[in-house]
């Protein structure tokens, strides 16, 4: 669909001075290439150091020094371009980008213009709902990273640090098909997880691995774009939502005095909740691209195309709709346990030949609730998979209820050792002896003659009789079957 005929859900509409208007949002989306060297040079491309300490001759920009590609990285860009189901192109050229700056040493950087590696795709974005919208990628093109300037080391000069200068970017983007800054805070976050199942990039947006520039405009619904500013690296997904939103009604209330937009880039301020100008807009022709005399067009073999197709993983949309099928899984839920695959994987050791309901169950209320609460990963968790697994196993097979389940998923946490053994040793097992749990329920009923007539006019107290008969077996007895039985000795449907 054209992106200017897509209108924006009424509930996205803006409410103004003058009526409805609409928010346009196209992102430019920086991710730094996960790989051990630049993109030009063999320096290290490892975050942190000290400053200065990963540049090579290259990345400073020395005379008589020639640019190298990183072959690695070209394949990183490659392999993200065919997760986001995008036209790869066999030829490609780098050009150069011509500005002045004191964090580029070259003058110019080293990027793609009219033929980028990666053409057209399309990204498939979840928002609430049930509601699912698709983002139109126009490109990926690979440039390296400019360095960065410090301005708070001393009070009269600014320093430089080119540690990240020549590290690989893909710059990703989208076409302005975001109606809102809960859609563009959406798209992003899929983005991150695309390239993290893919290991293309880390995803860290608080070291500037993955930042984003932001383009919004306004215009009433319907009508054709209007003039659009650019909110340059941001670099946090909640900072994102907040500076289309201010963005947005900033524009609105210069165009309802009757003024016009300026397009400008522009910074986003975190602590005053607002953006500010930084300057005009560039065009294109501002950057006097050529093509860089240095480098020949790359040229990639259609073989090792297919090859890097044929070793991709498998995709968070594509393992969402497995665990659906394969385990019974709500959409939700599965959903929660591709976030990362790491914890789509615990989920799988856990549910391999069990319950896939009760095992999602388990990993994503008990587990993933414990590692949030104490700030750990799964990576980092006490408790393994093979641990929560025999847990689970001990739940189907009735050897425990879910009261007892908690009590074991404590201990496994703080002391560690075997689900089945701390049953056995704590003396743990479920209640099943029938004529047990009757007595217990007899004796609840013959001391309670008050509450006996009162469930019979109010039904729903009936959880209070359950209640007492669990306290009476020490927790150990089956509730779904001890509610049968007063069920059935208070004539209660």
């Amino acid at each position: 669909m054209d992106s200017e005929k897509r209108i924006a859900d009424k509930q996205d509409w803006i409410k103004g001075a003058t009526g409805d208007w609409e928010i346009i949002i196209g992102l430019e989306v920086h991710a730094q290439v996960l790989a051990k060297s630049k993109l030009f040079s063999g320096a290290s491309a490892e975050y942190g150091g000290a400053p200065n300490d990963h540049v090579s001759f290259v990345d400073a920009a020395m005379p008589g020094m020639l640019p190298v590609i990183n072959e690695f990285c070209v394949e990183q860009a490659v392999r993200t371009g065919l997760g986001l189901k995008a036209q790869i192109n066999e030829v490609s050229v780098f050009d150069r980008k011509n500005y002045f700056y004191p964090d580029l040493p070259q003058g110019y950087q080293i990027s793609q213009y009219k033929q980028p590696i990666v053409g057209e795709g399309v990204v498939s974005v979840d928002l609430e709902e049930g509601k699912s919208i698709s983002i139109g990628v126009e490109r990926l093109h690979l440039e390296q990273d400019a360095g960065k300037s410090l301005h708070d080391q001393h009070p009269a000069m600014s320093y430089v640090d080119l540690n990240r200068s020549g590290c690989a970017l893909m710059e990703i983007v989208s076409r302005p098909d975001m109606r809102s800054a809960d859609e563009a805070k959406a798209y992003v976050t899929k983005l991150r997880q695309i390239m993290r199942y893919l290991g293309t990039c880390d995803g860290n947006m608080e070291q500037g691995s993955m930042r984003a520039d932001v383009n919004v405009s306004v215009r009433k619904p319907g009508a054709p774009f209007g003039t659009r500013c650019e909110i340059k690296n941001v670099n946090s997904i909640r900072f994102m939502g907040q500076a289309i939103d201010y963005e947005a009604r900033r524009q609105i209330g210069i165009l309802e005095d009757g003024g016009k937009i300026d397009q400008e880039t522009r910074l986003y301020d975190a602590k005053k909740g607002e953006t500010r100008s930084m300057r005009s807009k560039e065009e294109a022709h501002d950057y006097r691209y050529f093509p860089d005399p240095d480098l020949l067009p790359l040229k990639l073999d259609p073989r090792r195309i297919a090859e890097i197709k044929a070793s991709l993983p498998e995709l968070p949309d594509e393992k969402r709709a497995r665990f659906v099928a394969s385990y019974g899984l709500s959409r939700y839920d599965a959903a929660v346990l591709v976030v990362e695959q790491s914890s789509a994987g615990f989920f799988e050791d856990v549910a391999q030949g069990r319950d896939g309901k009760l095992s999602a169950n388990w990993v994503i209320n008990e587990l993933f609730g414990r590692l949030n609460k104490e700030g750990k990963s799964v990576e980092t968790s006490p408790v393994s998979a093979r641990q929560l697994g025999g847990l689970v196993d001990l739940i189907s097979a009735g050897t425990i209820n879910g009261k007892i389940a908690k009590d074991v998923f404590e201990l496994l946490w703080t002391e560690g050792g075997e689900p089945a053994q701390i049953v056995e040793t704590r003396g743990l097992v479920q209640v099943t002896d029938m004529a047990a749990i009757e007595k217990a329920v007899d004796e609840i009923i013959s001391v309670n003659p008050d509450k006996v007539e009162a469930v019979k006019a109010k039904p729903s107290m009936l959880g209070w009789f359950v209640g007492q008969v669990m306290k009476t077996t020490g927790g150990k007895a089956n509730p779904q079957t001890v509610s049968d039985l007063l069920k059935k000795k208070l004539a209660i449907t």
